[in-house]
């Protein structure tokens, strides 16, 4: 579902735009202390913003709202005193998402921005703003427009607010793909989103089919959705940037797991773990936002998209344990539970990568391991990765993102864990190392040659219960944002 809000710049001053917008609500900045700003829009109140900040123990902390009246023109309007602390990313970030919030059902807020990363406010700002509903409306409607004002103006601003705008979106399309419920999410309907975007963005698009895959040896797909009377498929998405990217642009390669529902097949999960298993698809979803995004961000590598969609079910044809698989490229795993399948299809995709794409860098996105938001809760994903630079890479595009990552240790000890004794690798690794995210890493490795490689496991920040700062309830999108900061550096 698209964001409703609408973010501009704005000039002149707070209470004039108010009353040529018709704002119901005016907002000024906060630092920590608090410090409380020179607002002209606070001329005709009967006391000082010192004074009210006082009253209310206020301090000037990121999204930190305090609110009163005043009369702006002909109308008395809210005015919002909120927090910024010391104005980083991260701080305007959440500024931007309490603003948002507290302007729910109002068609029109006018605020002043303080000097820093305003691409990271209107992030914050449309994230907040994001809602998936089925059904009725929501009591209120997300804000209508948010006026921002800075001391720049608006012609400087208007670079930062597109590329916040085009940040968001991409965001919420990946949050969109998740959310959407499994009866309508199957492989081919993921396809199809990916062709809409294809043709939207200036892509290529390939969609592989069930006979295509198994012409082709694509066995980890074939198993895994050989459960559901709904086949996978295999997108594969494709963006040159044309003379933009120089003589030889650098080719990435980013990989999704698109599990469009995982009831965790013969090894069937109990009720509870299903509850959220539409949003299991969550890495593709990002994959495809991401390249929806590349063309308008003017991204010069070149970048591929792969997302290996199926649907993990039991039934008489379902994979079932004991099973050998040969993957992509001659590979074989041993399946010892039929609930780890989301190594089996990228196995096939990051094969398939290294054979025929010959990437520069592979990454691969994923909600893979219950271990990793054990390890890790739900504000961190996990990274692991082959290559120092490239880890070093995502990890500050991470943090600058909002997005941040850990990254934890390919153990060689515990390669042992993923030996079989009937095929080359086994797809759950054995008792007596733990380590599920580890063993989980150390399995895609097995099909990413000496390529520069990261994986990252999303399952703790992949979706969310509630809401806070930017993130709102069910799929959150992450990774979107991380990787398009990381190609865009």
């Amino acid at each position: 579902m698209p964001i409703e809000t609408r973010i501009h710049g704005a000039g002149g001053t707070v209470s004039q735009t108010a009353v040529d917008l018709g704002a119901e609500v005016v907002a000024v900045p906060v630092r920590s202390g608090p410090a409380a700003p020179a607002a002209e829009v606070a001329a005709s109140l009967p006391f000082t913003l010192d004074e009210l900040l006082a009253l209310h123990q206020a301090k000037g902390e990121p999204g930190e709202i305090v609110a009163t009246q005043v009369r702006v023109g002909d109308r008395v309007r809210e005015l919002l005193l909120y927090g910024v602390g010391e104005a980083t990313p991260a701080d305007l970030r959440r500024a931007g998402a309490a603003l948002a919030r507290r302007g729910k059902g109002r068609t029109a807020l006018v605020a002043g921005v303080p000097d820093g990363d305003l691409a990271a406010f209107v992030e914050g700002a449309l994230l907040a703003s994001y809602a998936y509903r089925i059904g009725a409306a929501p009591p209120k409607k997300a804000l209508g427009t948010l006026a921002v004002l800075t001391e720049s103006g608006p012609e400087s601003d208007a670079p930062a607010i597109e590329l916040g705008t085009a940040r968001a979106r991409a965001t919420a399309l990946a949050r969109d793909l998740a959310n959407t419920p499994s009866r309508e999410k199957d492989p081919s309907w993921l396809a199809a989103q990916a062709e809409r975007v294809a043709g939207e963005s200036g892509l290529t698009v390939r969609v592989r089919g069930e006979k295509e895959l198994v012409d082709e040896g694509f066995g980890g797909l074939v198993a895994v959705g050989g459960g559901s009377a709904r086949p996978p498929r295999l997108i594969e998405l494709s963006y040159d940037p044309g003379d933009a990217g120089g003589p030889s642009p650098r080719h990435v390669v980013l990989v999704g797991k698109g599990i469009t529902f995982d009831s965790g097949g013969l090894s069937l999960k109990p009720n509870e773990g299903m509850k959220a298993m539409k949003t299991d698809m969550a890495g593709g979803g990002v994959v495809i936002a991401v390249m929806s995004a590349l063309r308008s961000l003017g991204v010069r590598a070149r970048v591929t998209g792969l997302v290996a969609a199926a649907e993990n079910m039991p039934s008489g044809s379902a994979m079932r344990p004991g099973d050998v698989i040969a993957h992509y490229g001659g590979t074989t795993s041993e399946v010892l539970n039929t609930d780890a399948e989301g190594r089996l299809v990228l196995a096939d995709a990051l094969a398939y990568a290294d054979a025929r794409l010959d990437p520069d860098a592979l990454v691969d996105v994923a909600t893979l391991t219950g271990a990793a938001k054990v390890a890790l809760g739900l504000k961190h994903a996990a990274l692991f990765a082959s290559d120092d630079a490239l880890a070093e890479e995502l990890t500050r595009a991470g943090a600058a993102a909002g997005e941040p990552v850990w990254r934890l240790p390919l153990v060689e000890d515990y390669r042992a864990a993923i030996d079989s004794d009937v095929a080359d690798i086994n797809n759950i690794g054995r008792g007596g190392y733990g380590g599920g995210s580890i063993t989980a890493a150390l399995f895609l490795r097995e099909f990413v040659g000496e390529r520069p490689w990261a994986h990252l496991d999303i399952a703790g920040p992949g979706r969310s219960a509630s809401e806070e700062a930017e993130i709102t309830r069910g799929a959150t999108g992450y990774g979107a944002r991380l990787l398009l900061d990381w190609l865009t550096a």
